[in-house]
């Protein structure tokens, strides 16, 4: 799983907490688009989801949860590259009972390169809130 917990004051940025969310899952969906996988945002529910207009095989791939205080951001993403999906057998993740959870490797049907993922994150992350990250970030 890659985590990411980005801190942004968003004053900097010029936006509120649901662009900001609305900005970091499009990075995210950008970045699936680009490994060949369809992603998109599910109404009602934050996060990455994969067949959101498909009842019966929604699943997500992100969850995002983020705190903003004084205009900081705080925790972030949790994005299933090639998680191990078994624990998720035993919670209702989001609290939805009606839909899945998957990963990057369940989709593309093999293991993932978590060091190409999260450059391409990271690009993706710097394109839609428009800075330059310093290499520490990949860290």
């Amino acid at each position: 799983q890659l985590v990411g917990y980005p801190v942004f004051d968003l004053e900097d940025f010029g936006m509120g907490i649901r662009d900001y969310i609305h900005t970091l899952e499009q990075a995210i969906i950008d970045s699936l688009t680009e490994m060949g996988i369809a992603a998109s945002r599910l109404k009602g529910a934050t996060g990455v989801w994969l067949e959101a207009d498909n009842p019966g095989h929604t699943r997500k791939i992100c969850a995002i949860g983020v705190k903003v205080s004084r205009s900081v951001t705080m925790h972030g993403f949790a994005f299933n590259v090639n998680t191990d999906l078994n624990y998720f057998r035993y919670i209702h993740p989001c609290g939805f009972i009606d839909k899945g959870v998957t990963s990057v490797e369940r989709e593309l049907g093999s293991v993932q390169s978590m060091d190409n993922i999260r450059t391409l994150l990271l690009h993706n992350l710097e394109r839609v809130f428009h800075f330059k990250a310093s290499p520490v970030s990949l860290d």
